[in-house]
């Protein structure tokens, strides 16, 4: 899992243990396996929510899709077609590989190793993610997380907007004894500030552990706290619950957040580190479109069919073919 790494992990800044007495840890009080499906244009996924956590419970995120890490062979490299979004933001976050992207302001371009891509559907968009013609004809290793953060409704009609959240831009941090690296894409840990810009606040990480290392990072007791693991396993909490790749763990109040990796060198201990502040309005969704009341689903899908939600440029209209 390349993502991006750093040689010396002591030359970063580092983020302080809390303080024994005037911090409290917040509890892994549930522990969820993700469920597998078939997305796209068939690309196997795990996704821990929707599904056996709820919408209601991961406020303000939406859903959480996990693909790979897996090595795909010559023409095996699948994304996703044209299809639209409205009333949310979706951040794809690329560990391994590359795809491209078109949408329908006029956006493009590719997603590399360790880059984000994070597009505020807002009032409505179209696009696509698939792979590049390099990763279709060679094939190669594959590692992509895609979140979808809620918009409050106040935001749901907002504009479009796209940020792509290059690797080199990525607020990078170690723990109090440089045994983990964290890589913040956006809000603030422990003083420190990502690069994404939210509408909703939220903070979003992703950190390796060494072997035995154990990683403390402070956090907004107003934020809801999870944590999902890509690979390898470790324990959550100062109770040392445990957890392994595809699990999301779910934390109770408090102020910072205790992970742990397992002792074993040849295990890399991966986690998203996410959560923000819960909106804590009615959610009404149906395939892409996620508002507040079923008739703005009703027009959303109204909007979609009657091309207001944008038109795929003619020169994207025909099945993408190499040859």
């Amino acid at each position: 899992m390349p993502a991006i790494t750093v040689d010396d992990l002591l030359v970063l800044p580092r983020i302080p243990r809390p303080v024994p007495g005037t911090s409290i840890a917040r509890p892994a009080t549930r522990v969820i396996t993700a469920h597998r499906q078939i997305e796209g244009a068939g690309i196997a996924i795990h996704r821990p929510f929707p599904g056996p956590m709820s919408m209601a419970d991961a406020d303000p995120f939406l859903l959480l899709d996990h693909a790979g890490p897996t090595v795909n062979a010559p023409e095996e490299t699948s994304g996703a077609p044209w299809h639209p979004h409205r009333g949310f933001e979706t951040v794809t976050y690329v560990l391994d590989g590359e795809i491209s992207h078109h949408d329908t302001n006029g956006g493009g371009g590719v997603i590399g190793e360790g880059d984000t891509q994070w597009m505020t559907a807002g009032s409505g968009i179209l696009h696509d993610e698939l792979p590049t013609e390099r990763m279709y004809r060679a094939g190669g290793p594959m590692h992509i997380v895609q979140l979808w953060v809620n918009l409050p409704a106040s935001l749901k009609m907002t504009s479009a907007r796209y940020q792509s959240v290059t690797r080199d831009t990525l607020r990078l941090l170690t723990s109090d004894d440089g045994g983990a690296l964290v890589r913040l894409i956006a809000g603030d840990i422990a003083g420190f500030s990502g690069p994404g810009s939210t509408h909703t606040p939220i903070t979003y990480a992703h950190a390796t552990l060494a072997a035995g290392a154990e990683l403390a990072v402070p956090w907004s007791p107003l934020f809801s706290a999870f944590a999902y693991v890509l690979t390898g396993r470790g324990t959550a909490g100062t109770e040392g619950r445990p957890v392994q790749a595809d699990q999301l763990v779910v934390f109770g109040p408090g102020d910072h957040l205790v992970l742990r990796a397992t002792d074993r060198p040849s295990e890399q201990f991966d986690v998203l580190l996410l959560g923000g502040l819960p909106i804590r309005e009615p959610v009404v969704h149906h395939g892409p479109f996620v508002m507040n009341t079923r008739r703005e689903i009703v027009q959303a899908l109204e909007d979609f069919q009657a091309g207001r939600l944008g038109v795929i440029p003619a020169d994207q209209l025909a099945p993408r073919k190499f040859s």
